[in-house]
């Protein structure tokens, strides 16, 4: 799981420029909507929708913005319709990716994608390219003075997680999609504060990326991330520390 770890540290690391240039809100809206567009208002009955506010609460988003995005995805309100899609294409050194979008001009937004895959010496794949290298999994981060490994082990794993390690940032919590809210709660009822809780999409194996690819392929991820129709962006890349520590 090294590639995911990497990019989640990468993903980390932008969260704060993006908090500060106001364009998490954007994403964060786009989620609400499509989340209560899909299972509905209740956020006691739609796990997505839960975890869409919580990540919107810990953005520090108001209550009446996420009240009124959930409200317009309910369609209780007029708005715009988003459409939620997935691109899959190839980044320099033959590392794969998949982009989750939510647009309400779905061609607008591939040739914009497409358009930056190909300045950063990439390209778009057909669906299925790549899906079938990523498995879908539940993913939660606790910082590491939440607790000792041995702790973190014996309240996640007896609640369900199917594996616990540290990035030397963060404690990394994998489990099964269905069972992600489960070992959440069981960590908070712990006393412990989970930083992020998400349905990740995790890499059987990985590419070693190195040299002008490494430097090229994180300039394409950061352009991706950076665009405002993409959620979240998943990629199977390993690439040295040193490399990371120069991403501007």
């Amino acid at each position: 799981m090294s590639g995911h770890s990497k990019w989640a540290t990468i993903r980390r690391k932008k969260e704060k420029v993006d908090a500060a240039r106001g364009k998490v809100f954007t994403r964060l809206i786009r989620e609400l909507v499509i989340a209560a567009r899909e299972g509905g208002s209740n956020i006691d009955a739609n796990p997505r929708l839960r975890t869409a506010v919580d990540g919107a609460k810990a953005a520090n988003m108001p209550a009446d913005n996420i009240e009124r995005a959930i409200k317009k995805g309910a369609g209780e309100l007029a708005g715009q319709t988003f459409e939620e899609l997935t691109y899959e294409g190839y980044g320099p050194g033959g590392a794969a990716l998949m982009m989750k979008v939510l647009t309400d001009n779905k061609n607008r937004t591939v040739g914009e994608i497409r358009h930056i895959f190909t300045k950063r010496n990439g390209s778009l794949a057909e669906s299925g390219a790549v899906a079938w290298m990523f498995k879908k999994s539940g993913y939660l981060t606790l910082e590491l003075s939440q607790g000792s490994e041995e702790e973190m082990m014996e309240v996640a794993l007896d609640a369900g997680a199917t594996d616990i390690q540290s990035d030397g940032e963060v404690w990394e919590i994998y489990t099964a999609p269905e069972d992600l809210f489960k070992v959440k709660t069981a960590l908070e009822e712990k006393g412990k504060v989970v930083a992020s809780a998400e349905i990740s999409m995790i890499p059987d194996n990985t590419v070693k990326v190195e040299g002008s690819n490494a430097s090229t392929l994180l300039r394409l991820l950061d352009d991706l991330e950076d665009h405002d129709d993409i959620s979240q962006v998943f990629s199977n890349f390993d690439i040295d520390d040193s490399v990371i520590e120069n991403l501007k």
